[in-house]
């Protein structure tokens, strides 16, 4: 069909999701689609979905990997509802089916609907020919055979031609979306720069599915998504891992202070390890360590020393570097520990994403040990985030564990590029050389924070270990008086950085009938969902926590003025259960998912409207 035949729709938003087997190029065709987007001036929020498996069973719904992407003119999630549906096998389509909406296409690889896939994907007929389809519009695309033979007709081999079929289907959507292929192309070329002969083989796949897709009767119109409405600036479509990465970066640099990540690889954390690994030239120093002990350890070595020190993991490493945490609160070195949160307990499920671990951040460690905690709320805030933790973390002489958690450390989001010397000025309470005041445990009287004295420096030489210090001199005591003192020194030290972070804000009218509570990862759910409801005139408010320990100095006063209170998170009720300790005065509902998956607007809005219905 001629392009001019084909019928225009304007649409503000949409989502599509790419699935298919594990080694697919599910991941790599969501990536390039989603970039292409970004420079095309759309807004996007993007979800990775792929099993903890290296090589899942082949044609399994247990070995399925997704890409799910939404893209509009301003977008805060990662959409309920697929409008286009790419399925490279029967297990992805019937992982996936129920998740495309009632008149939406579904684009599959009619090659792949054989009788021994179908089987093993539970299936007892082809759902291409029993008319179980019958709601959505399917493009049956025989993409194997069709990518196979243009690979081949560009010299590749068998085995490589079949590697190609995922660009067949990206040039396929690419029509459908007025994708620029150039754009594509480029991306293609840079993925490949060490073999430009496979570079030039997936760009010609991907071309011959844009033609073909051109040119078949059953796509009858393409889609023009609304661009966002951006200020000036420079953007890039960024992972939340890589973003918390740069926050570090930025941090070392507008402290004037070395950096240090020693870290141990671990899903779904290990990116921000690659990422620092890569800027050496920035006087980023990393070290790849034998295990989670090992990385906590050098870190708090490298905060002795002087430099902002950082380490990075999930649950299970958290739980592992639990004992070192507590020597970093005990010497009072500034430390940074990242948690990108999975599902739990244990090994849990490695590439699910899960809010699983906040009791632990605030808790996990023997004795009265309390730590800075605070969550980033998106891809993008993962750097102001990052960079606020560690701002905490030199300013006030103590650990701050940072939580991300698996869809926003691994999913993302348009975000604009500041610079550095515009980011908030941080300013470590050094100790000066030949101080004759110096004392090691001397402390600030209206921050309780004492001084950072880097070893090596003439005359601030003093003990630091696991014992309990002496205030103000730092010898080892046993004495129980002094313990007494210390400990609470310790705990008002962090408890009297809520004089320095922002008071907790509102989304809505201060006063009303029920306020949403969340945290963390959970923002732009949260956030669609009551900002509908108060277009239907509800009084819902949202009031969405991103500093956790301690908690923002209005956080009774905002309670206090609605009937009711909700708190959505994705575990069994971990912040909930928080809140009622520090503040029991209030009655909190819980509404919990623990699926490894995030909400999804639409059953935060049902469940809001059953509790304002609830007398």
């Amino acid at each position: 069909m001629s392009k001019d035949k084909i019928k225009i729709i304007e649409k503000e938003s949409v989502v599509v999701k790419f699935v298919g087997d594990c080694g697919d190029g599910m991941q790599l065709t969501g990536t390039l689609f989603s970039d292409t987007s970004a420079m095309s001036g759309n807004d996007l929020s993007t979800f990775p979905d792929y099993p903890a498996e290296i090589r899942a069973p082949h044609n399994t719904v247990a070995g399925v990997s997704g890409f799910q992407v939404h893209i509009g003119g301003k977008v805060s999630t990662i959409g309920d509802k697929y409008d286009v549906l790419v399925a490279m096998n029967p297990a992805s389509l019937k992982a996936n089916l129920r998740g495309v909406k009632m008149g939406g296409t579904i684009i599959v690889d009619v090659d792949a609907f054989i009788d021994r896939a179908l089987e093993k994907a539970g299936y007892t007929s082809n759902p291409l020919e029993d008319d179980s389809l019958s709601s959505y519009n399917v493009l049956k695309v025989p993409i194997s055979t069709h990518a196979r033979t243009s690979a081949m007709e560009l010299g590749a081999e068998v085995k490589e031609a079949d590697r190609t079929k995922n660009m067949y289907a990206l040039g396929i959507v690419s029509f459908i979306f007025d994708r620029d292929l150039e754009i594509i192309s480029e991306q293609i070329t840079e993925k490949f720069a060490k073999n430009p002969r496979i570079a030039e083989v997936n760009i010609g796949v991907l071309n011959a599915g844009y033609i073909y897709a051109e040119s078949i009767e059953a796509i009858e119109s393409r889609y023009h998504i609304s661009t966002a409405t951006l200020s000036k600036g420079k953007y890039r479509n960024i992972a939340g891992n890589i973003a918390t990465a740069w926050g570090i970066l930025a941090a070392a640099e507008r402290s004037e202070r070395p950096l240090f990540l020693g870290s141990y690889p671990i899903t779904p954390a290990t990116d921000i390890l690659i990422e620092l690994a890569r800027h050496k030239s920035l006087g980023a120093y990393v070290m790849q360590c034998e295990d989670e002990i090992a990385g906590i350890c050098s870190t708090i070595g490298a905060a002795y020393a002087g430099s902002l020190a950082v380490t990075s993991t999930s649950g299970p490493g958290l739980s592992l570097k639990s004992e070192a945490i507590g020597l970093a609160v005990m010497t009072e070195l500034p430390i940074v520990i990242i948690n990108v949160q999975r599902g739990g307990p244990s090994t849990g499920l490695p590439t699910k994403s899960e809010q699983a671990d906040l009791l632990q951040a605030i808790y996990g460690r023997n004795g009265s040990c309390p730590c800075i905690v605070l969550a980033a709320t998106s891809p993008s805030d993962c750097f102001d985030s990052a960079y606020t933790a560690a701002k905490l973390a030199m300013e006030h002489m103590t650990p701050v564990i940072l939580m991300s958690d698996g869809y926003i450390g691994q999913g993302t989001e348009l975000f604009k590029i500041p610079k550095v010397a515009d980011l908030p000025k941080i300013t470590p309470p050094i100790a000066k050389a030949k101080d004759e005041n110096f004392k090691p445990y001397r402390r600030d009287e209206k921050t309780f924070v004492r001084q950072w004295a880097h070893p090596g420096t003439e005359g601030l030489e003093h003990r630091v270990g696991g014992l309990e210090k002496t205030d103000i001199y730092g010898a080892v005591s046993t004495d129980g008086d002094n313990h007494d003192k210390m400990v609470k020194y310790r705990d008002a030290k962090v408890q009297k950085v809520a004089d320095f972070i922002p008071e907790q804000e509102v989304i809505g009218d201060k006063e009303g009938d029920l306020l949403v509570v969340s945290w963390g990862g959970t923002q732009g759910q949260t956030q669609v969902a009551v900002k509908e409801l108060q277009k239907q005139g509800k009084k819902v408010s949202l009031a969405h926590f991103k500093y956790i320990m301690p908690l923002p100095k209005n956080t009774v006063d905002v309670f206090s003025k609605f009937k009711k209170i909700i708190v959505c998170e994705l575990n069994d009720g971990q912040f909930a259960d928080y809140l009622r300790i520090r503040h029991p005065n209030f009655t909190y509902i819980n509404y919990n998912k623990i699926k490894g998956i995030p909400f999804t607007t639409e059953e935060l809005i049902s469940t809001f409207n059953q509790i304002l219905e609830e007398e």
